[in-house]
């Protein structure tokens, strides 16, 4: 079986009052919620982990590959800024979704930059708690086509 990690960033905890014209409504419980069902449907084991912590974040990534065989991240506002990240998920070589909920091609010019997007499989952005759903069933699909 299958086992994916899901990283959410800074901030993702506010889900649900954070922003709901932008982000939407559901919270981050529901979303991880929704992902776990996903796995279940698809085969796969679902583990789901939030950190404003960058340091926490590179840390969880450098020791997935232990127990994890790919990662659907929403990086939060480190998209743009951490090449930490970047180079964590490069040493350890995990196949990786990039997803973000809202369309960060369509928001300031600051968000346009992704220090992930090369590395990752893919990206997908601007579907809501979707982009979650998306990033997952393209990742399962990578993986079983690629094992």
């Amino acid at each position: 079986m299958l086992h994916i990690l899901v990283l959410h960033g800074p901030n993702l905890n506010l889900l649900g009052t954070r922003e709901p014209g932008v982000y939407g409504s559901a919270t981050l419980d529901e979303i991880n919620a929704m992902l776990r069902s996903l796995g279940k449907e698809l085969g796969v084991a679902v583990e789901t982990r939030q950190s404003n912590i960058e340091g926490e974040l590179v840390t969880w990534i450098q020791q997935a590959p232990s127990q994890f065989q790919g990662l659907v991240l929403n990086a939060g506002g480190y998209t743009h800024t951490s090449i930490a990240l970047r180079d964590a998920i490069v040493g350890v070589g995990l196949p990786m979704v990039e997803v973000h909920m809202s369309n960060i091609h369509g928001r300031e010019s600051f968000r346009r930059r992704s220090y992930l997007a090369a590395i990752a499989l893919g990206q997908i952005s601007g579907f809501g708690s979707q982009s979650y759903v998306l990033g997952l069933r393209a990742l399962v699909q990578a993986l079983q086509d690629n094992p």
